[in-house]
């Protein structure tokens, strides 16, 4: 057989599989086994065979292509270069590189409203996969009820119609509250915005944890920044002194920042005032004095997140699923 005029059929007749089988194959497309992808791989490159990706693609309606979208709040300040969002898209990719899927990479401000328009009918990806659900989930909503393929990194305990993987948000609020009881805090300050879906139930945890203790609580309403954090803490002090010994905040990002504030007026942490993050990113171990964090399983998380995306691009329905999550004891708080 002439290997230049080689078409799929001819080497789906070679292999003794249909055509389907060896399109998927050659497309790295994970409802084929492994070990079948090798095999049909090695086949056709003993035959020069090249696969048309592009013509595929179209006889298919298949692009093995994942859309991933930051959904940012709208006049948020926080951007991709989060530490903690870097983190969580890098180990997405790396799921879905291992699904033989690709990764596009977008955020809500790119996208637009009609999400299921843009990135699925348009056929730019099969399905989506979405970080933070944010004050205002009607975008997410929409896609959903449009009957996109969709999974969403948020607060799993959100009564909703998409499944939501992700850590057990209330209980590390209250969790991160308890350890600085612990350590003889009493004037805590929540630290973040409570409007925000997943920073909403950290806040519960938090009230949880204080009215358990009979002390009253106390909320600096700040943007998921670092910079918010430090200017938020920077106004406390000069408004009322340190009437605090204690932080909550809502994520590593905006412990750094009220850090710094801290320690621009020599206020000794912990011994002045004590402090808990919540993410436990790199900087969080490295930072002086190193900051005691509640970690997010985000590897796993990932990995759980790409499986029920792909659930549902057989057909299947999934469901939101709890991420177990850890108190990281570092200088920042008392033993």
């Amino acid at each position: 057989m002439n290997n230049k005029q080689l078409k799929l059929a001819d080497l789906a007749k070679l292999a003794g599989v249909s055509t389907s089988t060896v399109s998927r194959a050659l497309n790295d497309n994970p409802l084929i086994k492994q070990e079948t992808r090798d095999k049909l791989k090695q086949l056709a490159k003993q035959h020069n065979f090249s696969l048309n990706t592009a013509a595929s693609r179209l006889r298919t309606q298949k692009t093995n292509v994942v859309a991933v979208i930051i959904n940012f709040d709208s006049g948020t300040e926080q951007s991709i270069n989060d530490p903690f969002l870097l983190k969580v898209v890098g180990e997405i990719n790396l799921a879905l590189n291992k699904q033989g899927l690709e990764l596009l990479l977008s955020n809500s401000f790119m996208a637009g409203d009609d999400w299921a328009n843009y990135f699925i009918n348009s056929r730019r990806a099969d399905g989506i996969i979405v970080v933070g659900q944010g004050k205002d989930p009607s975008n997410i909503e929409a896609a959903a009820a449009a009957g996109v393929p969709l999974v969403v990194w948020g607060d799993p305990k959100t009564h909703c119609n998409y499944p939501v993987v992700g850590s057990d948000n209330f209980v590390g609020g209250r969790i991160a509250t308890e350890h600085l009881i612990t350590g003889g805090a009493k004037n805590i300050v929540f630290l973040g915005d409570p409007a925000h879906g997943e920073i909403g139930e950290r806040y519960r945890g938090y009230l949880a944890a204080m009215k358990a203790a009979n002390y009253s609580p106390d909320v600096v309403s700040i943007d998921i920044t670092s910079g918010a954090a430090y200017k938020g803490i920077n106004a406390l002090l000069l408004k009322n002194g340190l009437c605090f010994d204690g932080i909550v905040a809502c994520s590593d990002m905006v412990a750094l920042g009220a850090m710094k504030a801290l320690k621009e007026r020599y206020i000794s942490i912990p011994n002045d005032v004590a402090l808990v993050g919540f993410d436990d990113i790199a900087m969080a171990d490295i930072s002086h004095p190193s900051l005691s964090s509640i970690k997010q399983n985000t590897q796993l998380a990932s990995v759980i997140l790409v499986e029920k995306l792909l659930t549902q691009l057989q057909g299947q329905p999934s469901d939101s699923q709890v991420i177990e999550i850890e108190l990281i004891n570092r200088q920042s708080t008392k033993p």
